[in-house]
């Protein structure tokens, strides 16, 4: 089997199969990042173009990284220090990259649907590596491939997505993905960061977070938005905390063993407790290490490459 698409511009419409595909790949992949020189020529001759036009730590370090592991040749664009400080159009800025004949675009964006429209400007294949508010798909892959690594499955668990709902293109993915692959979902935060009319999502939705934590196997919890929010959505960090901030205490009254994961960046004392983040209840870790493995299957599948690794 192979991916339908020579794109990922997000897991709406992307099959359980395939789903599937990609999170096997992955963990051969993650092999491959344990011996001794964790590096293969699959993608050699191959240019992968980095355009970031957002902030990005994680997620631009580990596609990075990813390429170099798969042998191709990346560039990394930045806005602070190319032509679109001059007034530059993305679609031109887009083509002329594309003159230089590249093979492959890892996009970030402010502005939703932006991955989408490059696919029509170029003929290389794009990969979104988060869009506005609507997805980020490779970060919903590593959260469904580290939920799979430490429970042993997907289908029929039971995921909570604690936070900032509204203003989050994790939340977008990992719903879609989740849903795809079985799980059951519940939305839980508060009512001004949850979407209009979340009930078609097929969700659960509770503004209580005693309820999701007794639920729950698994919270994924999310950083407040707070450079996408409007002002005056909840009326300080301090009370947001003392109502959905998961805590060890919280943890041990919900008298379930359950998995925290994180996207990142933590913000330690608001969503969660550092001793939460850094108990065994956490995977936070293993996610960042996992998105490594899964960008790696992402391009070698989108570049036409056999499911099977050597």
């Amino acid at each position: 089997m192979t991916l339908q698409s020579r794109h990922l511009l997000g897991l709406e419409g992307v099959s359980r199969e395939e789903i599937t595909l990609i999170l096997d790949t992955s963990e051969s992949f993650k092999e491959i990042l344990q011996r001794p020189i964790p590096k293969v020529p699959t993608l050699r001759g191959k240019t992968v173009v980095n355009l970031f036009f957002e902030p990005s730590t994680r997620t631009r370090i580990s596609f990075e990284l990813a390429e170099k592991r798969l042998t191709a040749d990346t560039v990394n664009f930045t806005t602070s220090s190319s032509s679109v400080k001059k007034g530059e159009t993305l679609k031109d800025t887009i083509r002329n990259i594309e003159a230089m004949n590249i093979d492959m675009v890892v996009v970030r964006h402010s502005a939703a649907g932006t991955p989408l429209f490059l696919t029509r400007c170029v003929d290389a294949a794009v990969i979104n590596a988060g869009d506005g508010m609507h997805e980020h798909p490779t970060q919903a892959l590593l959260d469904m491939l580290t939920i799979r690594e430490r429970i042993g499955k997907i289908a029929g668990l039971k995921v909570a997505l604690i936070g900032d709902i509204a203003h989050s293109r994790v939340a977008g993915s990992n719903i879609r993905g989740l849903l795809t692959m079985g799980a059951e979902v519940m939305l839980c935060g508060p009512k001004t960061l949850m979407p209009m009319f979340v009930e078609r999502f097929g969700v659960h939705v509770t503004f209580h977070l005693e309820e999701a934590l007794e639920w729950a196997d698994c919270l994924n919890v999310l950083r407040i938005q707070l450079e996408r929010q409007d002002k005056g959505l909840f009326p300080s960090i301090r009370e947001y905390h003392k109502l959905y901030g998961i805590t060890l205490e919280r943890l041990e009254q919900a008298k379930r063993d359950v998995v925290i994961l994180h996207p990142g960046p933590i913000n330690r004392g608001v969503e969660l407790d550092s001793d939460v983040a850094d108990s065994d209840y956490s995977v936070i870790l293993n996610q960042v290490t996992n998105g490594v493995a899964v960008r790696m299957a992402v391009l070698y599948l989108l570049s036409g490459g056999n499911p099977s690794i050597e």
